[in-house]
């Protein structure tokens, strides 16, 4: 997949939309985590150098079309130390901007307009501009306005994060380094049949943990408890399961897990196989045989695809178990030089930083969505769009 890119453009004095994902979590009015921030700042700098007038366009959270303040970018702006628009589709600023300012956009998400690509609210979004930059991945599996509308009105490019985004998803998926595992984890198999499969396909070994692995291992007929899976979609797990076998993809399940009689932070944890889970019992983290033969396993592969958390990796130290024994193991692994490895998806992300090894993995995805579906082998529409013809 080739993308038109900034490179070689000619920008000074032009004025640029840019795209950026600044969805970051805000905890009284201050960001706790600029991971998505700080990866889109290379193109910022570069559009800068380049000498383009850049204004910003992002989202936080789902206003769902209405101006809610909860969700302002004020905290973005502060952030970056930039003037913040109070409302994206204002033009008037345009007249005072030089070569290599740039400001923020307020939360596109406060128009309905944004969700539903309608093509009055692009074309105004688009005005004044006279190019349109995507460098956020995290939201190119969206047909938005702000992804798809601008990008058929203005000359589209995409920035050097989504471009590189791209490019090691698509090495991974197109020729890895065997053997290939991957690690997926999260709440819900029904939200994640089509990149289980694509998994399943693509992989050596399979991991499937969290709640759901627990789903699975309900549905190959263990005790799980009063814990969360979802018993509607055993015959898709079993399903799941029969078509790894079929494309030579090795499955493995959680042996055992960490569990509490109760949801909470600071429960009591005791370790269990399954054969030695109550009906009260709540399962919250991997189990220590399960992290251990997983952490095997890593040290095994020649490249790690990992999506989704193991347990409470957030519920720190107590329920962090899995999830930062495998994060631990992934990064030393890539440290050495015996691994490649590809994380996304913003629990997992959050993992990384917690234990300060995110700079020590291949690479990480600012996508979620975007990624597993770049990965399930689903067109992203915001992609799509600025494809080389």
């Amino acid at each position: 997949m080739k993308l038109r890119t900034i490179d070689g453009l000619d920008l000074r004095g032009k004025y640029v939309l840019l795209r950026d994902d600044f969805n970051v979590q805000i905890v009284d009015g201050k960001i706790t985590d600029a991971f998505r921030i700080e990866q889109s700042m290379p193109t910022i700098n570069k559009l800068r150098q380049m000498g383009a007038r850049v204004a910003i366009c992002a989202h936080l959270g789902r206003p769902k079309g209405t101006r809610n303040m909860e969700y302002t970018l004020k905290p973005v702006a502060e952030y970056m130390g930039i003037k913040l628009i109070q409302d994206c589709l204002d033009k008037d600023f345009m007249h005072d901007m030089h070569d290599g300012d740039v400001v923020l956009l307020e939360n596109v998400r406060f128009y309905a307009g944004e969700e539903k690509n309608d093509p009055t609210f692009s074309a105004e979004l688009a005005r004044g501009f006279d190019a349109y930059v995507n460098d956020a991945f995290a939201v190119s599996h969206r047909a938005h306005a702000s992804t798809v509308g601008v990008a058929e009105i203005l000359p589209s490019y995409a920035g050097d994060l989504l471009a590189s985004e791209i490019e090691h998803l698509s090495a991974v998926m197109e020729n890895p380094k065997r053997p290939l595992l991957s690690i997926v984890a999260g709440s819900k198999v029904s939200t994640k049949i089509g990149v289980l499969k694509a998994l399943a396909k693509l992989s050596d070994t399979l991991i499937i943990g969290g709640a759901l692995g627990t789903t699975f291992n309900y549905a190959t007929g263990a005790r799980v408890g009063n814990s969360l899976y979802e018993a509607d979609q055993v015959d898709t797990a079993l399903e799941i399961l029969e078509f790894a076998r079929e494309n030579n993809c090795r499955v493995l399940l959680p042996m055992d897990k960490g569990v509490a009689k109760e949801f909470a932070r600071d429960a009591e944890r005791t370790n269990k196989d399954f054969s030695q889970i109550e009906d009260d019992d709540i399962i919250i983290d991997a189990g220590i045989a399960t992290t251990e033969r997983d952490v095997n396993e890593i040290k095994n592969a020649k490249t790690v695809i990992w999506n989704g958390t193991v347990g409470m990796a957030e519920w720190a130290p107590i329920w962090s178990y899995g999830s930062f024994a495998l994060a631990n193991a992934i990064a030393e692994q890539t440290r050495m030089g015996k691994l490649e490895s590809i994380v996304g998806g913003g629990d997992t992300v959050a993992a990384l930083t917690a234990l300060g090894v995110k700079d020590d993995i291949t690479y990480v995805s600012t996508g979620g969505g975007a990624f597993l579906e770049f990965v399930e082998g689903r067109t992203l529409p915001g992609v799509a769009i600025l494809e080389e013809k």
